[in-house]
């Protein structure tokens, strides 16, 4: 038997699993609700998870969603993923990283002596989290299928097409959809996808 996990975005939790119950039927479906907020922690909760799932199940299949397919990314699992489902992935955090560095106006000297730095929008700069992206370049070889909304705010297409290509996986783009995809058309269009994807 296989077994679906899925991990969630930042602000979810693994209730979210429920969902795609019906879109896998023969499979056990499972959230994996990581505690941490840096990659090598929740990346090390994650690794943790697959290896209780290897010995269980035949297969896993993984569903992340946003930042959770960054960890996912960290996580060192390849060897037991069988395919992924990538919604709206964080795939270059270091640019992502830098960018809020400009919206707070932070210089990289400054993060680097003062080491963390909370900004008025609500985000905590690390320089011990730029440093460790810098240090661990994402590494993923695993058949992987990625949805993607072309309003996306964190991510530009750009640099989500340049991900797909160089891990020759395949992206969908959803005209007008959102990094959080959460209206009923939005979630009509996931499922659709899921369902085309996991048919072909």
């Amino acid at each position: 038997m296989d077994a679906v996990l899925y991990i969630h975005g930042r602000g979810g939790s693994a209730a979210e699993a429920e969902h795609y119950k019906q879109l896998f039927p023969v499979c056990d479906v499972i959230g994996i609700e990581y505690k941490s907020d840096t990659p090598w922690k929740a990346g090390k909760e994650i690794h943790d998870e697959l290896n209780i799932l290897n010995s269980d199940y035949d297969r896993v299949i993984l569903i992340a969603n946003s930042i959770g397919a960054f960890f996912a990314m960290n996580a060192s699992i390849e060897k037991n993923i069988a395919h992924a489902y990538f919604i709206s992935p964080i795939v270059d955090m270091e640019k992502l990283i830098i960018g809020m560095m400009e919206w707070a106006g932070v210089t990289e000297t400054e993060l680097r002596e003062r080491e963390r730095i909370h900004t008025d929008f609500g985000e905590d700069l690390s320089w011990e989290y730029l440093s460790y992206v810098r240090e661990h370049p994402l590494m993923w070889n695993v058949p992987t299928d990625i949805l993607y909304g072309s309003e996306d705010n964190l991510t530009s297409i750009d640099t989500i097409t340049a991900f797909s290509h160089a891990h020759h996986a395949s992206l969908t783009i959803m005209d007008g959809g959102e990094h959080w995809f959460h209206t009923d058309e939005q979630m009509q269009f996931l499922d659709n996808w899921i369902r085309s994807k996991s048919d072909s």
